[in-house]
Order: structure tokens, then C-alpha cells, then sequence
């Protein structure tokens, strides 16, 4: 499955939020750690979405392996930001690769990453979505998700919203694997079912991370089934219903 991260602090090179560390999620894309029912390396593309102002988003994305891509270091490293969600890909099976399917999934300010999959999404999702899902960027679970995910966000505040979003694709889809990955470039929200998530927060920063990317003692690792809210000086974790 996927690796993500989510980074709010102090304004940063873009690209050090993906590379820096030992085991940066750049690294992460060919040798991570953590990678729990199947999956060896995040090679299916990745994504990088920042905020250059509030409440305004932007992306870059491709579909091929992060680490063959110039861009990451002489694109990116010319560009700061205080707020970044990422994402590196492994493609499930059956699933395309292409750059419409990497995460960050944005809209309307918000960026939205999956670690995980749903087992028969094409029955799941519509009967969510109280309809067909013809407004997909791409057919993917991921992609599908969001989709739900911007009309829960419409009637629910953040954190709400995705509990109620894992509760109902849980109750149709058991075995579906749900590590979700939400920010506004202010707030960071996240779910853990079955894959890993870690926390570094203190008074200047936030991050989320599938796997730390270094050997911080600070790093706490977040229970399975588990809701977080993460700002600078702000981490809260309390048990999926």
C-alpha cells in the first residue's frame, strides 16, 4: 500500500518535506518499513499538494516512481510552504497507473490522500454516493472516496466527516483498509485501519507520517482504528467508532 505525509509548520522547501531524514518518504518509495498486508515498494507515482496562500491549494503529481523524477528536487526545492500533504503510490491491483490516480486528491482548498483500499469499491461506493460515480478524476477506491468525502465535508465538520466515511464503507467492505489523509493547509486529520500512522508535534509543527522519517524519540505511533486532529501544539487521538 501507499506511504503519506502531512507537514504544518514553519514554511520549508517543498521537496526537504519529502526527502529529508534518513527515511524520508521519498526513501519510503523503495524501502519502507511498515507496509502491512502485501506491498513491497510505492512505486506507482506520487503527488505533493501545498498551500501558497490560505485556503488555496496546488498539486504536482506523476504517475511515474518518485525517485526518477527531477522535478522533486529543481522544481520543488525552489518553492516554500508551512503546509504539505504527500504521497507516494503502490497501485493495487487491477487499478491504473496513471497521474490522475495519485494522491493528493485536491479541491476547494482541501487535499486528501489513501493508504489503504476497498475491496469491491465499484458496489461500495455508489450505494454511498447515492448514485453513479460519474465525476471521477480516475477509476480508483481512492479517487471514488474523495468524491464522498467533498459532500461529507459539505454537511460535517472534518473530523466528523471521515468517521462517518470509514464507519459506512466499514459496515459494507470489512476488510477494506482505511488509512485516510485530510488537510485544509491550517488542520490535519487522519484515520488508522490496519496500516500505520506516527505523530511528531510540538509548539512550531505537525506531521503525519506513515512511517517516521527519522529517529526523533518523539515520534508516537497511533493505535489502529484510531481518529486524529493535528496542529502546531495540538494532537488529539480518540477511537474510531
Amino acid at each position: 500500500m501507499c506511504r503519506h505525509l502531512g507537514y504544518l509548520g514553519p514554511p520549508e522547501p517543498v521537496d526537504a518535506l519529502v526527502t529529508r531524514g534518513p527515511h524520508a518518504l521519498y526513501v519510503q518509495s523503495w524501502a519502507p518499513r511498515d507496509m502491512r498486508r502485501g506491498g513491497r515498494i510505492n512505486a506507482d507515482g506520487f503527488g505533493v499538494a501545498w498551500w501558497p496562500a490560505p485556503g488555496t491549494v496546488t498539486r504536482y503529481r506523476n504517475a511515474a516512481p518518485i525517485w526518477t523524477d527531477p522535478a522533486v528536487t529543481e522544481v520543488l526545492g525552489q518553492i516554500a510552504s508551512g503546509a504539505v500533504v504527500a504521497a507516494v503510490r503502490s497501485a493495487t491491483v487491477g487499478m491504473p497507473v496513471e497521474r490522475a490516480a495519485c494522491a493528493p486528491f485536491t479541491s476547494d482548498g482541501w487535499a486528501f490522500s489513501l493508504n489503504g483500499k476497498v475491496p469491491g469499491w465499484r458496489e461500495v461506493i455508489p450505494d454511498l454516493a447515492s448514485g453513479p460515480l460519474w465525476d471521477l478524476e480516475c477509476a480508483t477506491d481512492s479517487a471514488a472516496l474523495w468524491m464522498v468525502l467533498r459532500r461529507g465535508l459539505a454537511a460535517a465538520p472534518p473530523a466528523e466527516a471521515l468517521a462517518n466515511l470509514v464507519a459506512a464503507v466499514l459496515r459494507r467492505a470489512p476488510d477494506s483498509r482505511l488509512n485516510l489523509l485530510l488537510g485544509d493547509g491550517e488542520t490535519l486529520w487522519a484515520t488508522t485501519v490496519t496500516h500505520s500512522l506516527s505523530a511528531l508535534v510540538d509548539d512550531d509543527c505537525a506531521v503525519l507520517s506513515s512511517e517516521p522519517y527519522d529517529d526523533d524519540p518523539r515520534w508516537r505511533p497511533i493505535p489502529d482504528h484510531s481518529l486524529v486532529t493535528a496542529r502546531p501544539g495540538h494532537l488529539s487521538i480518540t477511537p474510531l467508532e
